[in-house]
C-alpha cells in the first residue's frame, strides 16, 4: 500500500530523471560529436506533459493547489466547506473532461495510425500520457471532494 500512496512520485522521479539523463546525453552528444539525438527533444517534451499531469495530482493529493481566499476568509465556516465543495466539484469535472477527451484523443491516433515525428513510432503511445497522467489527478481530486463532502456541521474546519 506504501506505494500506492506515493505513486505519482514515483512516477514523477522516473519521468525527471530520464528527462534529465537525455537532455545531458544530448547536449554532449552536441558538444563531443557534433550531433544531437532527434528523439531527446521528443521524449522529453511528452515526458513533460505527464510530469506535469503527476504534478499536478501530488498538489492535490497535498491540497497544495493555488487558491485565492479572499473571499472565503470572509464567510463563515459553513459557507467556506461549501465553496470548498463547489471548487472539487469543478476541479473533478474539469479533469474528467481532460480524461475523457484525452482518451478520444488517443483512440483518434491509433484509428489515423499516427507516428512521432522523430521516431516514427505510434502517437498513442505518449498521447496516453494525457489520459494516464489526468486519472490519477481525478483520483486526487475525487478524494477531496469526498473527504469535504463527508465533513458535518458543527465540526471543526481545518484551517
Amino acid at each position: 500500500m506504501g506505494i500506492m500512496k506515493r505513486i505519482e512520485e514515483i512516477l514523477s522521479v522516473i519521468c525527471l530523471g530520464t528527462m534529465t539523463v537525455l537532455a545531458f546525453a544530448n547536449v554532449v552528444s552536441r558538444y563531443v560529436f557534433s550531433a544531437s539525438f532527434s528523439f531527446s527533444e521528443e521524449i522529453t517534451t511528452y515526458l513533460f506533459v505527464l510530469l506535469s499531469l503527476l504534478g499536478t495530482a501530488i498538489a492535490a493529493k497535498r491540497k497544495a493547489h493555488l487558491g485565492l481566499t479572499i473571499i472565503t476568509d470572509l464567510v463563515n465556516p459553513r459557507i467556506r466547506k461549501i465553496m470548498e465543495i463547489v471548487g472539487y466539484g469543478f476541479a473533478v469535472a474539469f479533469t474528467f473532461a481532460i480524461f475523457y477527451y484525452g482518451i478520444l484523443m488517443v483512440k483518434s491516433q491509433i484509428e489515423l495510425g499516427q507516428v512521432t515525428a522523430a521516431m516514427q513510432w505510434p502517437e498513442w503511445i505518449f498521447g496516453s500520457f494525457v489520459p494516464f497522467g489526468s486519472f490519477f489527478v481525478l483520483i486526487r481530486f475525487g478524494q477531496n471532494l469526498i473527504e469535504a463532502i463527508k465533513w458535518k456541521p458543527g465540526k471543526e474546519v481545518k484551517e
